[in-house]
């Protein structure tokens, strides 16, 4: 098969929205449509043995959440898909945001009840940097929610993109009878708690049929009502505007009773993009190019305890990969054998014999690879827009037994490179100070320590409130900075220095006491 029917064939994409929303629900059932998983771990029964798939981590079974990505790979309609499933979790948003850089389009799910949610909005922000392809599911219908027209002019008012129904439900709730697909003409009917299979689809080239008022009574007239009124207010959907990320198409469902979901995924695969060009430093990057190039976005340590592995998570970006190739590592100038790639099915895992643009693999990397690093077969690249965001929360961590520092330096180095959490290390005294984006990732890390690197520690209030990585193009200046700010000075994981402010105020006002210094709020990987 050559290798841009390959890559025609692929579907790379992310599953985003605010906790609770029932996004791991949803991977669930698009695993399951997939043929990837027999059962889906119902989400109620996380005290059961019977876990979801794609929550591996042990805390996040103990506390039932997804705070770590997840990559799983199925087939589906001859389509190869590519999902990875993001943490819910606002704590972990910077693990989603270069998740969110590897995708070609993104699956956004909303809470019936709740409709747009702060964390949902923040998620937008980073697909809309890059125009990224939305398809949206309006979930938990078989509960009393918003109205659905009030949710999409919602979602058009918080998230400044329009709505293209394509499917729209028949009431809600106790009162929900299905939804009536716009896109393929026909009505699916639900009954709760039904088998997959027991869905009843029936296909109506009119909505004015006998067969409508036979099957939804009462309710049909306001179907008809609702599907006029759309006609007539609702944009139609355009291609064009959804691949251009101005506009999504959406649905509506029940994925905890798998009501919607395989209309979900049929349009998905017809309507998202297949890979697409990537930026690099150089040049544009085009996925049917014949050389192999590919970049780390993120790390994950000890997916398997037993064997103390990391993994290097790749996006293939160009070509083909083949097992045993040699590749180079640009950052290191170093050519590299992979004998063992693997694809991933949340926690268990393939050895990949051949993978293509868009798909996501996996390399055992031991301390070398770090993200944001590129691969090619030949020449030298280096990807663009894996960036460091500037953490918004601080703790100094305290090392119950000092003989145990240099354990807890390995420790947090690696869990630094993974980008669970980042580490600075001040230039007085050597403390190092953790910072993160949320509370619950200064938990994760204490528990991650404990289990994995043997190390007690726990963190206490650290007197800083705001971190930016500062460059200066005149060394006098920078000099005279540093003398100063010694107390202020941190260096990060990869030995960038960090100005670490009390507050907001202090940092905007060295800002203007010192003009010369540049203060960055992201840093890209190097």
């Amino acid at each position: 098969m050559s290798l841009s029917t390959e890559i025609e064939k692929r579907r790379t994409f992310g599953i985003i929205s605010h906790p609770d929303a029932g996004k791991t629900t949803l991977t669930e059932k698009l695993l399951m449509f997939g043929g990837a998983i027999q059962m889906a771990g119902a989400v109620k029964a996380r005290k059961a043995s019977r876990h979801a798939t794609s929550d591996w981590m042990k805390i996040e079974q103990e506390r039932g959440i997804s705070v770590a990505s997840s990559v799983m790979k199925f087939n589906y309609r001859n389509y190869e898909i590519n999902l990875l499933d993001t943490p819910g979790h606002q704590d972990f948003s910077e693990d989603t945001y270069r998740v969110l850089t590897a995708v070609d389009s993104a699956m956004m799910v909303i809470d019936s009840a709740n409709g747009v949610e702060p964390q949902t909005e923040k998620l937008m922000e980073i697909c809309r940097m890059r125009n990224t392809p939305i398809v949206t599911f309006i979930n938990k219908l078989d509960r009393e929610g918003l109205e659905p027209l009030d949710i999409l002019s919602e979602i058009e008012e918080k998230l400044q993109i329009e709505c293209a129904p394509m499917s729209w439900p028949i009431g809600m709730g106790k009162a929900f009878k299905g939804v009536y697909n716009l896109y393929k003409k026909q009505l699916n009917l639900f009954s709760a708690g039904a088998d997959t299979s027991d869905f009843e689809t029936v296909q109506i080239s009119d909505l004015n049929d006998p067969r409508v008022d036979e099957l939804l009574g009462s309710q049909a007239d306001e179907l008809r009502d609702d599907i006029e009124l759309l006609e007539g207010a609702a944009d139609p959907f355009d291609l064009e505007y959804f691949l251009a990320g101005s506009q999504t198409p959406v649905f509506f469902g029940s994925a905890i009773n798998n009501f919607g979901v395989r209309e979900l995924l049929d349009a998905f695969v017809e309507l998202s993009p297949a890979p697409g060009p990537r930026q690099a430093v150089e040049r544009m990057v085009h996925p049917d190019e014949t050389d192999f190039s590919g970049v780390c976005f993120k790390i994950q340590a000890n997916m398997d305890p037993a064997h103390r592995d990391r993994i290097a998570f790749f996006r293939i970006c160009s070509g083909k990969f083949s097992k045993g190739m040699s590749v180079r590592h640009h950052r290191i100038g170093k050519d590299i054998k992979i004998p063992n790639a693997t694809i991933f099915m949340a926690q268990d895992r393939a050895h990949v014999e051949a993978a293509y643009a868009g798909d996501i693999i996996g390399i055992h990397n031991h301390g070398t690879i770090k993200i944001g690093d590129t691969f090619t077969s030949k020449e030298k690249l280096k990807f663009t827009g894996i960036p460091n965001f500037a953490p918004e929360l601080f703790r100094r961590v305290r090392l119950k037994d000092p003989m145990r520092r240099k354990q807890l330096h390995k420790g947090l180095i690696q869990l630094s490179e993974e980008g669970a959490v980042q580490v600075f290390k001040t230039l007085l005294g050597g403390d190092y100070i953790l910072g993160a984006v949320g509370v619950l990732q200064f938990d994760v890390t204490v528990a991650r320590l404990k289990s994995e690197y043997k190390v007690e520690a726990d963190y206490v209030a650290a007197d800083f409130q705001v971190a930016r990585w500062i460059t200066c193009d005149d060394d006098k200046k920078m000099t005279e900075f540093r003398r100063l700010f010694e107390a202020n000075l941190a260096e990060d994981g990869d030995g960038f220095l960090a100005y670490l402010a009390p507050s907001a105020w202090k940092l905007n006002y060295t800002q203007e006491q010192w003009p010369d210094i540049i203060f960055h709020k992201t840093r890209e990987h190097i």
